[in-house]
């Protein structure tokens, strides 16, 4: 069986890459939100994309930067304890603060999900998961603590692994915790390694997830060349990608996926 990334092009964008929401909808709704995920699901993409990181009484929410500053009320209800990092504030504290104004008026009181909350509205939705280990390096264990959550919520089963889920981080270190650990689990590497790095990583990940501004053709066909963790050949999901010109560039560069604020204008892009 192939990893979560061939068989899935078949269902969701035929004759072109997979599309993934990144950070749910991101453009139409606020990031890392269930609205977010909830607006991908209404647009018909099946692929959602989001960051995980641990509060300071080890709970995991889903946030993408290090400072909730950005994306919540944090500086008013707790004007008191800057710089705001979610490693600082207990999971109590963070499902009071609102998420979804600094986005719109349409989401006030959106709040910031545990992942477990995440996890049961990406299953009630019907959709699949890119899941990002964000920061690892401040999170001592957290590749632990992802994989009992995704266990306690059912999505490290025979079905989820093999066609649900990916895990991926930036940390090298993460990507090769999580492989050990669950060897089954399909994992990404965000990045760009040298060409001549490329098989350490194929040890075990599989998937090279770069940036869109640091690959060319014959990057992805370096990656394509050779066998994953899993014994399939390495997959290219490529991020972020927002413009019908770049989608295509990328498309062109024959990458696997591509992970976007914007899901729609990539599909009409690139389907």
């Amino acid at each position: 069986m192939a990893p979560a990334g061939a068989q899935r092009q078949a269902d969701d964008a035929p004759g072109g890459p997979l599309v993934i929401a990144h950070r749910g909808a991101s453009a139409y709704a606020p990031e890392n939100t269930l609205a977010a995920v909830d607006e991908a699901r209404v647009m018909g993409f099946t692929w959602v994309e989001n960051d995980v990181q641990r509060t300071r009484d080890g709970q995991l929410v889903v946030m993408h930067d290090e400072s909730l500053a950005r994306t919540t009320d944090v500086e008013q209800r707790f004007p008191g304890r800057s710089p705001w990092k979610v490693k600082d504030f207990t999971a109590a504290e963070i499902a009071r603060l609102d998420a979804g104004s600094w986005f719109g008026s349409r989401w006030a009181g959106a709040r910031v999900p545990t992942l477990a909350q995440y996890l049961d509205r990406v299953e009630r939705n019907g959709q699949n998961l890119l899941l990002e280990i964000k920061k690892p390096e401040l999170y001592p264990g957290i590749e632990g603590d992802t994989l009992r959550v995704l266990g306690e919520r059912g999505w490290l089963d025979r079905h989820h692994v093999a066609e649900r889920l990916v895990v991926q981080s930036f940390g090298a270190d993460t990507v090769r915790a999580v492989h050990d650990r669950r060897p089954d689990v399909v994992t990404g590497f965000l990045g760009t390694p040298k060409v001549s790095e490329l098989p350490a990583y194929a040890r075990f990940t599989d998937q090279i997830n770069p940036s869109h501004t640091t690959i060319d053709a014959a990057y992805v066909a370096a990656v394509h060349r050779l066998k994953g963790a899993h014994g399939w050949p390495l997959q290219v999901s490529t991020w972020t990608v927002n413009d019908a010109g770049a989608a295509r560039r990328v498309a062109g560069y024959g990458v696997d996926a591509i992970i976007t604020n914007k899901p729609d204008v990539v599909q009409e892009a690139t389907g």
